[in-house]
């Protein structure tokens, strides 16, 4: 590593306690060391990937707002959302970051494209400026990446680094941003008429197009809603047979699964304050 790039990664590391002390205490919530490493590597890993990016971006977090649309039933509504930008010889390139794995992405890029297309839309149309090219960077590590940094083979980690593609091209078509928004204004209009029919039981117990898990562990499991909705009930009560167990485990005992419970008890135990006379 060079030792421009050391010093970089130096403080990259700074940054990075820095902002999950003050995450920490603002939150009330810890990470466990494990899991405070893990997410110190994949920032790290980032960096190292996309390097040639990063040290191009010329405009960080900027800020695109669609205000005044009017959604189906006459309500007012804006669309904001952040993007990074790239200027180099003569080009504009507009990055939206995912946490999304790279290969979902790809398989719902349609999904994406609506997202990107409005940006680029806000962007050429209202700020009056051009733009070449439009892609979404994803920062979730594949699997074959996740296993070489277990392996601790810096070999295998350095091939699978190089094979990780998280630049996905986004392609824009300006005939597609009105049916975009339109549907963004539907939406507006069901959350405001409260109606939030929840999905079939049929649909809990699919698989998204293009996901590997189903939707009820995909989407629900990571949803507030689903102690109140009739659906994910639904789900629970047929999915071990025993109802009264099931509503148990899927409502009442529902604290995440085994990893994530490790993780909170190993974070809280880490932030109390040491006990005189123990190690």
């Amino acid at each position: 590593m060079d030792r421009n790039n050391e010093e970089i990664e130096s403080r990259i590391r700074e940054f990075f306690e820095q902002n999950y002390e003050m995450l920490r205490l603002e939150g009330g919530h810890a990470l466990s060391p494990e899991f405070k490493a893990a997410a110190l590597e994949q920032v790290l890993m980032y960096w190292r990937r996309l390097r040639d990016v990063a040290e191009k971006v010329t405009d960080t977090e900027v800020l695109l707002n669609l205000p005044k649309l009017l959604t189906p039933k006459g309500r007012e509504f804006g669309i904001e959302g952040v993007v990074d930008i790239v200027r180099e010889n003569d080009r504009t390139v507009m990055y939206d970051v995912k946490t999304h794995e790279a290969d979902d992405i790809r398989r719902n890029l349609a999904e994406y494209e609506k997202q990107l297309n409005v940006y680029a839309f806000i962007w050429q149309r209202l700020r009056q400026q051009e733009l070449d090219e439009t892609a979404v960077i994803s920062t979730a590590f594949p699997e074959s990446l996740k296993a070489a940094l277990k392996s601790g083979n810096d070999l295998q980690l350095q091939q699978e680094l190089e094979k990780w593609e998280p630049l996905i091209a986004i392609p824009f078509n300006a005939d597609h941003v009105d049916d975009t928004i339109r549907e963004f204004g539907q939406i507006v209009d069901a959350i405001e008429n409260g109606d939030f029919a929840p999905p079939s039981l049929h649909k809990l117990r699919a698989k998204p197009h293009g996901m590997k898990i189903i939707f009820a562990v995909q989407v629900c499991r990571n949803c507030d809603a689903r102690f109140s909705c009739s659906a994910y009930r639904a789900y629970a009560q047929s999915s071990r047979g025993n109802q009264e167990s099931s509503f148990r485990q899927y409502f009442l005992d529902d604290f995440g699964t085994e990893e994530e419970r490790d993780e909170h008890v190993q974070a809280g135990l880490d932030v109390l304050p040491a006990i005189e006379g123990t190690d």
